[in-house]
């Protein structure tokens, strides 16, 4: 372990709407052919088309601190949204759609066929979004174990990120209904405690070999090396309603990585997880979100939503002191407490009429002041 904090960067899907009746708008190919006559992407930062062209997802570059992280993520959120609207389309981040009526999406090609030939009605109206971060881990068989430490923590942070709260124009009645779309897939949840990364390959090979992955780089586990950079990738969180929403999850993913290291090199394994206490905690987190009691996976008990972020809290404080990141995460979890998730703010507004929500939505998805800090 170096003695700086970790590396991060940090994907973020997002949807595409009509703008007045916020349908879902299959415009994904329109914006990638335009985005770059909207403002140059910061030095490593990409833009990808993702599962359905209502779709698109911007990754950041490698980041080291926070302020570079969020000008990274402000200045994509904006040539996105720039290149949406010369579309006569709306950028949103949330995890899944606002409005009501769904688009029947145009065939796919390519590996997204072979999906879609895979789970049938299960992806067909899958427009789930979510924010995906990653920490620095260059050894696999390191990543496994930082991996088998995180998943006592997991559900907490899918119930900070909370902000998918309805499905197509229905109240779900559920802070994350990205997370129930998500678990009905198989190999979905907090991944098995394994030993090192030759058991993690034989574990994902097997879900192949079984039919239940099209390929190695499908796992649908919440945390897991990543099969194309050097990192551990977190791909728990509800994509994030502002900049600083998502900058938090990255900041407390960092910390849970450098807490995982430093108990790995005091010889500290993680304790495995029940399968089944560890699927409740992220079922609680997925339908409370903030707003009640979540399960404590390791203790196999229920505590207050807020209980458990304290807890987590408490167990990243001296790596965030060491990355720098103590005092941001501090204000940014404070702005979150008083203003409410993603969720509940997206239900606050809802009332107005879909119209007016899609305008809220996009107001709070493009930050309106360059690299800085926003509550809510």
């Amino acid at each position: 372990m170096s003695d700086g904090p970790p590396t991060m960067g940090v994907e973020e899907e997002f949807l595409l709407v009509n703008p007045r009746t916020g349908h879902a708008s299959a415009c994904a190919e329109q914006v990638l052919a335009r985005y770059r006559h909207h403002g140059p992407l910061p030095d490593g930062a990409k833009i990808h088309r993702e599962l359905r062209l209502t779709q698109i997802e911007a990754a950041s570059g490698v980041c080291t601190t926070a302020g570079e992280l969020r000008d990274q993520l402000t200045a994509a959120r904006r040539v996105l949204a720039g290149a949406a609207a010369a579309e006569d389309c709306a950028l949103l981040a949330t995890g899944t759609p606002l409005g009501p009526g769904a688009v029947e999406p145009p065939a796919a090609t390519g590996r997204y066929a072979e999906i879609d030939a895979a789970y049938g009605a299960v992806v067909a109206d899958y427009e789930a979004c979510g924010c995906h971060v990653h920490v620095g881990v260059a050894d696999p068989d390191t990543a496994v174990g930082v991996v088998n430490h995180l998943g006592h923590w997991l559900p907490t942070l899918l119930a900070l990120s909370a902000n998918s709260p309805f499905d197509h124009g229905r109240d779900t009645g559920y802070h994350s209904w990205r997370m129930v779309q998500q678990s009905r897939f198989p190999g979905s949840g907090v991944a098995p405690h394994l030993p090192d990364h030759a058991a993690y390959r034989r574990a994902v090979g097997t879900l192949v070999e079984c039919g239940a992955l099209v390929d190695p780089d499908q796992t649908f586990w919440l945390a897991r090396p990543s099969g194309r950079f050097p990192t551990v990738e977190f791909r728990v969180a509800d994509t994030a309603l502002t900049v600083d929403h998502a900058v938090l999850q990255a900041l407390l993913s960092r910390a849970l990585v450098r807490r995982a290291l430093d108990d790995l090199a005091r010889g500290r394994e993680a304790a495995p997880l029940s399968p089944q206490v560890a699927a409740a905690a992220v079922w609680t987190a997925a339908r409370h979100g903030l707003t009640g009691s979540l399960v404590d996976a390791l203790d196999e008990t229920r505590r207050p939503a807020w209980t458990l972020v304290e807890a987590l809290l408490e167990h990243v404080r001296t790596a965030l002191e060491e990355n720098g990141d103590l005092a941001e995460v501090q204000a940014l979890v404070a702005a979150l407490r008083a203003d409410g998730t993603g969720s509940a703010q997206q239900r606050a507004v809802a009332g107005r009429g879909t119209a007016a929500a899609v305008r809220w939505l996009t107001a709070r998805t493009v930050p309106a002041g360059h690299g800085t800090r926003l509550t809510g």
